[in-house]
């Protein structure tokens, strides 16, 4: 199974979390972005993202169906979108557009066994896979890129 974990693109400041929407700059990284992974994603990828309009503005960029999960949303505990994704039981690809610090602390927990925190730029991905060796389950890293990256 392929892991995607993709931070949403730059956002304005606001009182209301959920409504804060992508700045100017945030919607140059999701297109630049999601170009990039529309290039690289199997069609038959699963596309689960925050209710946060950041992040539903982000997964707009990647110009493909999406499914909302509340799950995701801002301040998410880590199972609950491993939960999402079905990782590691799952086939294929799974990408999840979330948040900070949600999204850092779960690659900390697949890359080193505990919930640390990890940063994500905004707008970065990290591309996991598992895979099992001599019978003992592992995380591959496939790729981490920024926007600028890209």
């Amino acid at each position: 199974m392929d892991l995607i974990l993709w931070r949403h693109a730059d956002a304005e400041d606001g009182l209301v979390d959920m409504n804060r929407a992508l700045t100017d700059k945030g919607r140059k990284q999701a297109e630049k972005m999601g170009f990039w992974l529309a290039q690289r994603l199997p069609k038959d990828a699963r596309v689960l993202v925050s209710p946060a309009k950041r992040a539903q503005q982000t997964a707009a960029g990647l110009a493909r169906a999406f499914e909302t999960v509340k799950s995701l949303a801002p301040g998410a505990d880590p199972a609950h979108l491993l939960a999402a994704a079905h990782w590691p039981d799952a086939s294929g690809t799974v990408l999840l557009v979330g948040h900070q610090p949600s999204l850092g602390r779960l690659a900390g927990l697949l890359l080193w066994g505990e919930a640390r925190d990890f940063s994500l730029k905004k707008g970065a991905i990290l591309w996991l896979s598992n895979r099992t060796r001599q019978g003992e389950g592992q995380v591959v890293l496939k790729a981490a890129l920024t926007p600028e990256m890209v």
